[in-house]
């Protein structure tokens, strides 16, 4: 059943689908701390060096979100949700692009030291992770995006239940399930 009084964000969401900037650049207001929080985890995460600043990730994020492709979002949690994705495949396209140009096969490391899947397996290829994302994700979609909230979007594992609108436990099942999968498919790589 729709909900009779729609959320200011919900409103601005249908306005920003018909195109309004106004509406687009009210939206990323009201989330831009949430993504420049996110950002600054991504990025303390890369190796060192790596020059992208945490406010040009999300104005990149941003072009990404209300470029040419419309997005149906549904709610504030979808919206997060995708933004949070464009900015991980932001990262991995640049992790690319210098494992293209170096050549060496470990200019997209991630530091992962205390990687929730493997604490004995430090810097896997961001590369590779995303790899072994993208075939969890045809797997098992719920547990690629709990890797996502909680790994990469640094969520806890209540937020990351509330924002899939599931059970902590469930949040926590599929979590386990994820972190086991992925170790199992990252020690391939090693």
């Amino acid at each position: 059943m729709p909900d009779p009084m729609p959320s200011r964000f919900s409103i601005l969401l249908a306005d920003a689908r018909s195109g309004s900037p106004e509406a687009q650049e009210e939206l990323i207001r009201l989330v831009y701390q949430d993504l420049r929080r996110l950002a600054q985890s991504h990025l303390k995460r890369e190796r060192p060096g790596v020059s992208l600043q945490a406010t040009a990730l999300v104005h990149e994020v941003y072009l990404r979100l209300f470029g040419e492709e419309q997005i149906d979002w549904q709610d504030r949690s979808h919206f997060l949700l995708i933004a949070w994705r464009q900015m991980r495949r932001i990262l991995i396209d640049r992790a690319r692009a210098a494992a293209t140009a170096k050549r060496d096969g470990r200019a997209g490391e991630l530091p992962l030291d205390d990687a929730p899947w493997n604490t004995t397996m430090s810097n896997p290829d961001l590369v590779a992770l995303d790899d072994a994302l993208q075939d969890l994700e045809k797997l098992r979609p719920r547990a690629c995006q709990v890797v996502e909230l909680r790994f990469f979007g640094g969520l806890t594992e209540e937020e990351t239940a509330q924002l899939l609108a599931v059970s902590p436990s469930t949040a926590k099942r599929e979590w386990k399930f994820a972190r086991a999968w992925l170790h199992q498919q990252l020690r391939g790589q090693r």
